[in-house]
């Protein structure tokens, strides 16, 4: 039987594993938009849009919620055995750790050097263009995007058939 390119499209999109990670990056970064609204730290539409969909670092760490989401739905569906939830999980864990090791003390050493660089440029009177400051996660922001992600793999697996 022969499956169309709408078909597929329309079973990927509507597979409770395919859901669970969009549903739980987004909620993850509705989560971290309301909470900088709330502390007043978004200034404009354009922030709020880049904050809402694409900028990362801040709490719940969306990336977390996604791959957690992921290995949670997978869990369920093919089994803590299965060589899929295996796999999910290790990537879960480099995802992870990266969120919370590299790109932390990327963003951190890239703040510092952005602080050297202002100073350097304002003491000697050289031009100095600053560096993209990439903010990672606290363990707390990606433990509260585990919780995220947990949440919504199981309601997507236990609650949603296509």
């Amino acid at each position: 039987m022969f499956i169309t390119m709408r078909e597929q499209l329309y079973s990927f999109l509507l597979n409770p594993v395919s859901l669970s990670a969009l549903f739980s990056w987004f909620s993850a970064q509705f989560i971290k938009t309301v909470i900088k609204l709330l502390t007043g730290r978004v200034n404009d539409l354009k922030e709020l849009i880049a904050l809402l969909f694409w900028r990362t670092g801040g709490m719940p760490s969306s990336h977390t919620a996604l791959v957690t989401a992921l290995s949670t739905t997978i869990g369920f569906k093919q089994g803590v055995c299965s060589d899929l939830f295996i796999f999910s999980i290790f990537s879960a864990m480099i995802v992870i750790r990266d969120a919370m090791g590299v790109r932390r003390s990327s963003g951190l050493q890239a703040k510092m050097l952005n602080e050297v660089g202002a100073k350097m440029a304002e003491t000697m009177n050289i031009p100095f263009k600053p560096v993209k400051e990439v903010q990672g996660h606290t363990p707390v922001e990606v433990f509260a995007g585990m919780i995220v992600g947990v949440i919504i793999g199981s309601y997507f697996s236990l609650y949603y058939t296509a």
